[in-house]
């Protein structure tokens, strides 16, 4: 399974290797709902900026965040991917204000809630900085990165129930291959919340860091794995997911 695995990557249409990118580095631009930070190292901060919403997820946000991935996933200095919110919140969930007037015809038509989709497609790896709420799809956003670090305060939970709505960006997929079914339906039927320890005995994030650390650890982690080969950190990224 293995080896079909690697030879399809090999076939794609956009090789591994870092020899088929181009040699000169990318320009990620100004945007409106995200900062972004080239590090030294290999390693790009991206930061949810919407302070005031919590950082819920509207599709200006989204679209700018798509942008930016994939602009950095081109980037052959770009090794690693730091994404973070701010101390408060890394995302309090969607945006409801800019959801609630929709109606199902409109979200049809413009592929609402399937914005995600091209982050799923990097091969980047993305370490998740959680501090705070990540909550509805900031936590489904948080579950989309492949490591995940969490700070003393960070909170996870589903609450889509309390609205009459269900998770919509795959958190019930997500959420239960992270924790296993009981705790992650008690979650999604209650829209309880789950602290950072919790999260961490249940394997959902890989350690719970001091607040103020948080982002320095997930840049830490991330210049570790920007100094391994890149062909062989994306393969491994694609056969675990």
């Amino acid at each position: 399974m293995l080896s079909n695995t690697l030879a399809k990557s090999c076939m794609r249409s956009r090789p591994l290797f870092m020899a088929s990118r181009p040699m000169a580095a990318f320009s990620t631009g100004t945007y409106d709902n995200i900062l972004v930070d080239k590090k030294e190292g290999g390693v790009a901060l991206v930061t949810l900026n919407r302070p005031k919403a919590l950082n819920a997820l509207c599709y200006a946000l989204f679209e700018d965040l798509n942008d930016a991935m994939m602009q950095l996933d081109k980037d052959p200095e770009v090794r690693a991917i730091v994404l973070t919110g701010s101390e408060k919140a890394f995302a309090a969930g969607a945006d409801i204000k800019e959801m609630e007037p929709r109606m199902y015809p409109d979200t049809y038509m413009t592929d609402m809630l399937t914005w995600w989709d091209q982050l799923n497609t990097l091969k980047t790896p993305v370490i998740g900085a959680v501090n705070g709420y990540a909550l509805g799809g900031g936590s489904e956003l948080a579950m989309m990165c492949d490591i995940l670090l969490a700070g003393e305060d960070a909170k996870f939970g589903q609450p889509e129930v309390n609205l009459g709505v269900i998770p919509g960006m795959g958190g019930t997929q997500r959420m239960v291959r992270a924790i296993g079914k009981s705790r992650a339906m008690e979650l999604c039927l209650t829209g309880d919340m789950m602290g950072a320890e919790e999260a961490a005995s249940r394997g959902l994030v890989s350690r719970v860091v001091p607040v103020d650390q948080l982002v320095d650890e997930a840049i830490k982690v991330g210049a570790k794995i920007a100094k391994k080969s890149a062909p062989s950190i994306a393969m491994a990224k694609e056969c675990c997911n």
